[in-house]
């Protein structure tokens, strides 16, 4: 019993491996810029009202 509760950590353990490499191989080939980095500026200038 003891075994099988190991293997499912270690499965759990492999897993969450797996997920970080795949975001650091994700950061990379997107240039190394995190989501939302390049947001554009928006400026919204009013007319006077007189």
């Amino acid at each position: 019993m003891a075994q099988s509760n190991g293997r499912g950590a270690m499965g759990f353990i492999v897993g969450a491996l797996v997920v970080v490499v795949a975001g650091i191989v994700w950061y990379i080939y997107s240039g190394g810029e995190m989501p939302g980095q390049n947001d554009a500026e928006i400026k919204i200038d009013l007319p006077d009202g007189n």
